[in-house]
């Protein structure tokens, strides 16, 4: 078999395949042949059919077999010839091919890039190393009455921190917003709009003109929006709003008392928070470690450069992108607004994703290094975890798994783990002084 191959950078390669006449003979008279014995032809009992008949009703399928094996086996051997990770097959063109020719294509594929292994034993890292403070235990308790608030209508004029419900129409230059930049519905008109009534709230400004008006007044708010405004086509453009006050509303957190610690299943108000400052423990653990591994894997990559391939750089890039869109959208942000900034969401996954990929790569390479493998108890332990986590029968969900072919993904997801866990053990951890570390969040 001769085998050629020819750089198209990149990660790119275009390699040229040639089957000698001879296997190509020998892979017809053998596929021949076991059609001749499954063939049932009128007049002849099965596997009794001549040759030269069996040709004739399944030619078709012949050749297409013929070509199938020729293809799977020297494509195969002129991968491992080339010495290639092959990471995606871009286009084959089939050059010649019948009996009695030897069997030629070209194959434009992409590869997992060339590099020396980075040093992946007695990497540095630091460890945040804190308990929660009861200022954040504190935090986190006023973030359980957040979940209990109740609102009251009051008979009163604004003050800050009230709930303003109103109704609002903005113009641009005389223009509803919408008129200028159409994806700025939402800052146009609404009916009902509930706000708090902080200088910073909904737009920088909109709701002090506010403070002093009772249900029923009308305001009229002039602004410029800020230079870094969320909508680029408006960012310090100046907005008229006429605004209606349609109620007043008291935010009402309820009392610490039995009735609150009881409606979270405590039995009293120390058990409570003990159980909030573990929640809290347990959240600066998970931090720290992400932390660690954070910095291990920013060894690995700078350590090295290599060009990455544009088909795993890409397929990763979308799947950033839609985890962004998908986040955003569960925080509440608006279709319109998420489109409005397609261009900088779209720059900041290409840069994720680039780092991703180069990761996993490295990853992947220390683990054949190291023979990390995912083992039979492995995959079986992570496939019913996953089953529980998606509320489906293990059966069921192993099956869609197959028929997904996702069975691959999940071993590689193991094996990173195992590479990770490896690496954070043989690594130089040291905790990170206290000044150093950032609050916990609690919202």
């Amino acid at each position: 078999m001769n085998v050629s191959a020819e750089n198209l950078g990149q990660c790119k390669q275009l390699i040229r395949v040639e089957v000698p006449v001879e296997e190509v003979n020998a892979s017809f008279d053998s596929i021949t042949a076991n059609f001749q014995k499954q063939a049932q032809l009128p007049g002849f009992r099965p596997g009794k059919a001549p040759k030269h008949l069996v040709l004739k009703s399944f030619e078709g399928r012949i050749d297409e077999e013929v070509r199938k094996k020729l293809f799977n086996d020297s494509y195969q051997k002129a991968v491992e010839q080339q010495k290639l990770r092959v990471v995606a097959t871009l286009n084959v063109e089939e050059l010649a091919f019948g009996r009695g020719m030897p069997f030629s294509y070209t194959v434009t594929l992409e590869h997992e890039p060339e590099f020396v292994l980075p040093q992946y034993k007695g990497l540095k890292a630091q460890r945040p190393a804190a308990l929660p403070s009861e200022e954040d235990a504190q935090r986190a308790l006023n973030i359980l009455r957040e979940q209990q608030v109740q609102y009251t209508d009051v008979q009163r004029a604004i003050l800050e921190g009230d709930i303003a419900v109103v109704n609002y129409t903005g113009t641009l230059d005389g223009q509803p917003i919408s008129a200028v930049v159409s994806t700025a519905q939402g800052l146009t008109t609404k009916q009902n709009f509930w706000v708090l009534v902080k200088e910073e709230s909904f737009i920088p400004g909109f709701t002090t003109p506010l403070i002093g008006a009772s249900a029923g007044d009308r305001r009229t708010v002039s602004l410029t929006l800020p230079v870094d405004f969320v909508v680029k086509d408006l960012s310090g453009k100046a907005v008229l709003y006429e605004v209606e006050i349609v109620s007043v509303k008291l935010k009402v957190l309820p009392e610490v008392n039995d009735d609150f610690v009881k409606a979270f299943g405590a039995e009293s108000l120390e058990v409570l928070m003990n159980g909030i400052r573990q929640d809290l423990k347990s959240e600066l653990d998970f931090r720290a470690r992400r932390a660690v591994r954070d910095q291990l894997i920013k060894g690995l990559l700078d350590q090295v450069s290599f060009e990455l391939p544009e088909s795993l750089l890409t397929n990763e890039t979308r799947n950033v992108v839609y985890n962004i869109v998908n986040e955003n959208q569960q925080r509440g942000v608006s279709k319109e607004l998420i489109e409005e900034r397609k261009d900088e969401i779209f720059a900041t996954a290409e840069v994720s994703a680039r780092d991703r990929v180069k990761a996993a790569l490295i990853l992947q390479r220390i683990a054949v290094a190291e023979g990390v493998k995912a083992d039979r108890e492995e995959m079986t332990r992570r496939v019913v975890a996953l089953a529980e986590q998606n509320k489906t029968p293990v059966e069921k969900f192993a099956k869609s798994l197959q028929e997904r072919n996702a069975f691959p993904d999940i071993a590689q997801e193991i094996v990173t783990g195992k590479v990770l866990d490896m690496i954070e053990l043989n690594a130089q951890i040291e905790d990170a002084p206290l000044a150093e570390l950032a609050p916990i969040p609690t919202a």
